[in-house]
């Protein structure tokens, strides 16, 4: 399993941008401009705290004013499963320029306001909804890039979702034309025939912390099909990449748009909190 990891590690890093601006041209239309992540935590100290009725207000909330906000084209929860950290859990919300980034906040505070007309009424539901988390949250934005394996449908039951976080190094050597010929061999003979990888996104960095990161978020229908995944892409590299000097030669020259770096987490995504 370790060998095949190292392997597929090679190949799916090969889908990153040596040159984002030049790669998000060549995006397909439907995939959105900008994704925003938002790391919260849990409110811990907070008294009778139940999921349900936790899920039951954000449940309320989507319908009211994130379902209605035509600036945020997607909205999704993420909650932790296998991470550093239990009390975090990701909000991503995607949008079609930086321009609606700006705008949909003031939307969505038009539209609360709509939703409870009765200013008492919606200072204690917000009050109440925002005593789930704590003040500690962080904040990044990502541009998605070409080579996602798009979602068929809606999904109508809770997934898991595999995030890499990898890093890369900006080559003196490289060049676009040599890193999409890569990435592009890469995705279509793995990526898009692994059959237990249900939907694929990559994102690099755009504004945050670091600009190195390089973001891929695979969709799977449980936790069991992450150790599948892996064998089924062992299986789909030795048919792309023959063992051969050709093949070695490619590996050589993905290895070095990367630090070699990255970090592994798993998170549930709750699909009825989703727009």
């Amino acid at each position: 399993m370790k060998t095949t990891k190292q392997f597929f590690t090679a190949i799916v890093l090969a889908l990153l941008l040596f040159s984002s601006t030049t790669i998000l041209a060549q995006d397909a239309p439907e995939r959105p401009a900008f994704v925003t992540v938002t790391t919260n935590h849990w409110n811990m100290d907070k008294e009778n705290f139940k999921m349900s009725e936790w899920k039951a207000a954000e449940k309320e909330y989507l319908e009211k004013v994130t379902m209605k906000n035509e600036f945020i084209l997607s909205s999704a929860f993420y909650l932790h499963n296998m991470t550093a950290d239990n009390t975090e859990f990701l909000t991503v919300q995607t949008f079609a320029s930086w321009e609606d980034i700006g705008k949909f906040g003031a939307r969505s505070a038009e539209l609360e306001k709509a939703a409870w007309p009765d200013e008492a009424k919606r200072k204690a539901f917000l009050k109440n909804l925002n005593s789930y988390y704590s003040n500690e949250h962080s904040d990044e934005i990502y541009a998605p890039i070409s080579g996602a394996k798009l979602m068929t449908e809606k999904p109508t039951k809770d997934m898991i979702l595999y995030l890499r976080k990898s890093h890369f190094a900006f080559p003196e050597d490289g060049s676009n034309e040599e890193f999409n010929n890569l990435r592009m061999e890469g995705n279509a003979g793995i990526v898009q025939k692994n059959e237990y990888v249900k939907a694929y996104y990559p994102n690099v960095h755009a504004w945050g912390s670091d600009k190195t990161e390089f973001i891929e978020a695979f969709y799977l229908d449980s936790v069991s099909d992450l150790d599948k995944m892996f064998e089924r892409n062992g299986e789909l590299m030795n048919e792309t990449y023959p063992d051969n000097e050709a093949s070695k030669a490619k590996g050589k020259a993905w290895g070095k748009y990367f630090t070699g770096v990255h970090g592994d987490y798993l998170y549930t995504f709750i699909h009825d909190l989703s727009k």
